[in-house]
């Protein structure tokens, strides 16, 4: 098994979110716009920097032991007064099948539970990405229905997946 670790995304990550932001999964299946304004990345980074200080949103960089970058895990959006929260999961292309997304959801999910306090935490995927549908099964999420015509990207209307975990739900095997 790889090991990993979340760090907390800064500027040193923006040339691995640049590439990133390139992947044709990444822009199909997130909410990346495309193509990506030049200064997009920056202002993104901006805005969960903002976020983790207001409390409000996080981005983790998953790195590998050395610093590598594998991908990128975040809290969309962070309600504390309804203790509910929205996460997302993005694996680098090199880094994706081997469990990684699993591995650090999960983690991400538990430092929503524990660290945060959150009692409900969601997850917004495309009817059409099977492998993060696979993800979210193994972490454990329920798929509570679909959001139609929730998303336009690229003038095409998408239908989402709203998957959900409690922290009372029973663990994933």
């Amino acid at each position: 098994m790889e090991h990993h670790r979340l760090t907390p995304l800064t500027e040193r990550h923006l040339p691995a979110l640049r590439d990133l932001v390139q992947d044709p999964d990444v822009q199909r299946f997130t909410r990346v716009p495309v193509p990506a304004p030049p200064e997009w990345i920056e202002t993104w980074l901006a805005f969960y920097e903002q976020g983790r200080e207001e409390g409000t949103r996080e981005g983790f960089a998953i790195e590998d032991d050395g610093g590598a970058f594998l991908g990128l895990v975040f809290a969309v959006k962070i309600d504390a007064e309804a203790a509910t929260t929205e996460l997302g999961y993005v694996i680098a292309p090199a880094a994706r099948g081997r469990g990684l997304a699993s591995r650090a959801l999960a983690e991400l999910t538990d430092w929503a539970f524990r660290e945060r306090e959150m009692l409900r935490a969601e997850l917004r995927i495309s009817v059409a990405n099977a492998p993060s549908k696979r993800v979210a099964e193994r972490c454990g999420y329920a798929c509570e229905g679909v959001l139609r015509s929730l998303f336009v990207k690229q003038g095409v209307r998408e239908d989402t997946e709203l998957w959900s975990r409690l922290p009372t739900d029973a663990a994933p095997a």
